[in-house]
């Protein structure tokens, strides 16, 4: 089974949340603005962590899956955020440094410019697919903002929540980094403390919960949520390729990612072909099958049983399931390989829900006009891929469509581009972390205006019925 049933029970009482949230307002208090050198210090502390933990946190996830593939919680969870902690060392002083704004000719002279504080304690609520790296992921650009940090664990990554609340005590203070556990109950209490900001990463019905908890202290939050992400293959791109490039993003993690390509747009005459290339492709990479050490497990049978229904009730609406290996699940260990949907329509689970997990619907089109019309007759996804080298179809997609991201000719990869910033929008998210945005996230851009000796603002002043005001008025108003 995915979780261990020996671990502690919880511990994080509400009363312990409350204490926790104050003290961690004291600490930033005692320190509101930390230096260059104190950040990289931690981060250069959460580093060596990381580092030490690693193999520790890569265990813990598998035991939470019931088997997570090795290389799996390397290329998603580990790298990552280690590429991240030495991208923000690498441009922190950048970015702390103030910037210069133009006065104006109303304000002349006058020195602008903005300086980045941090914003205070952010509150961090984390996911339980990507349990190491959408924690330490925001949490490393909260460092690097200078701020505290309390950050909520799935209930359903126990292992890992206890080796992650090791390893951080170990480095941080509670005062400064504190790792909380719990339930519904303490979800729901966690979005209600005044946090400084949110970030939230999950799905879209609860980001709700969390903006209205948070509205009543006019705390302000990043969602990262999700949605149904396509993949257009526009007629002009080889279908074999394609599938090379989708097969992975959908296979890695068991498809339980956020940004997973959510279902395929192609034209109707190569769905075949798509198809037989998927099926090949698939026992390429993945020899053993359902057995294969390389394939992650569906995290828990709640998971597993709720993608079953999804592929039932399709079924049971008209549309074709093709899967692509002999066995294709495995009900003691919650494994699955990919299941591909065909004749699928919008009265299906599939076509209304984001999958998560190793399903993929397959809609063709007869025109690449019909493939824009069907993603903008539907809410806005998180993520959209497109297989084409047609620069005019490039443009067309590009300007036609509304999504977190794009990405051209591969899928998945775009999340971890490190200088560009990462989110959605509507109902796929709001507001962005990685690069400078996610340190602006966590900052306050406070506008100081400073003037010299000289001031010509009391020029401004009543009387106005002075000729020099009359003609400086006509100036400003040009």
């Amino acid at each position: 089974m995915s979780h261990n049933l020996d671990l502690e029970p919880n511990t994080s009482s509400i009363n312990d949340m409350d204490q926790m949230f104050n003290r961690q307002k004291d600490h930033y208090r005692s320190n509101v603005n930390p230096t260059l050198e104190q950040r990289r210090k931690n981060l250069s502390e959460l580093k060596a962590l990381l580092m030490r933990y690693q193999g520790q946190l890569i265990d813990a996830v598998s035991e939470d899956y019931g088997h997570r593939a090795k290389h799996d919680s390397l290329i998603a969870d580990i790298t990552p955020s280690l590429h991240q902690i030495n991208y923000s060392d690498k441009n922190l002083k950048k970015w702390l440094k103030p910037s210069r704004r133009k006065a104006g000719l109303m304000l002349t002279p006058a020195k602008i410019t903005v300086h980045y504080q941090p914003v205070g304690v952010v509150g961090i609520i984390v996911p339980w697919n990507f349990p190491i790296m959408l924690s330490l992921g925001p949490l490393i650009t909260a460092l690097a903002a200078g701020n505290t940090a309390m950050l909520k664990m799935s209930e359903f990554t126990p292992a890992t929540n206890r080796v992650l609340k090791a390893m951080l005590a170990e480095g941080f203070s509670e005062d400064q980094v504190a790792i909380i556990e719990g339930e519904a109950d303490v979800s729901a209490k966690f979005s209600q403390l005044p946090f400084d900001h949110i970030l939230f990463t999950g799905s879209t019905s609860v980001g709700k919960h969390v903006m209205r908890a948070a509205a009543d202290n006019l705390t302000p939050v990043t969602l990262e949520l999700g949605g149904k992400s396509p993949t257009i293959i526009a007629p002009d791109f080889d279908v074999a390729d394609a599938v090379e490039r989708i097969l992975f993003a959908k296979s890695l993690n068991a498809g339980q990612i956020c940004v997973a390509p959510d279902y395929i747009l192609l034209p109707r005459e190569k769905v075949d072909a798509f198809i037989t290339a998927y099926k090949q492709y698939f026992k390429k990479l993945y020899k053993a099958g359902i057995e294969s050490k390389d394939l992650t497990s569906v995290i828990d049978m709640r998971q597993y049983n709720r993608l079953k229904g999804v592929i039932t009730d399709a079924q049971s609406k008209g549309a074709v399931v093709h899967t692509v290996t002999e066995q294709a699940q495995d009900d003691v260990n919650h494994r699955m390989t990919p299941h591909l949907l065909t004749e699928v329509n919008d009265d299906m689970v599939a076509m209304q829900e984001e999958l998560f997990g190793p399903v993929l619907p397959i809609v063709p089109y007869d025109s690449i006009e019909e493939a824009i019309s069907y993603i903008t007759t539907r809410e806005r996804p998180l993520a959209l891929y497109l297989m084409s080298h047609d620069k005019q179809t490039q443009d067309l997609i590009l300007s036609s469509t509304h999504s977190g991201g794009v990405c051209i000719n591969d899928s998945l990869v775009h999340v971890a581009a490190e200088d560009a910033p990462f989110g959605g929008i509507g109902p796929s998210g709001m507001g962005h972390y990685h690069g400078i945005e996610g340190f602006k996230t966590f900052s306050h851009a406070k506008t100081v205006l400073s003037r010299g000796k000289i001031n010509f603002t009391k020029l401004m002043h009543p009387p106005y019925n002075n000729p020099v005001k009359k003609i400086l008025f006509k100036v400003l108003n040009r």
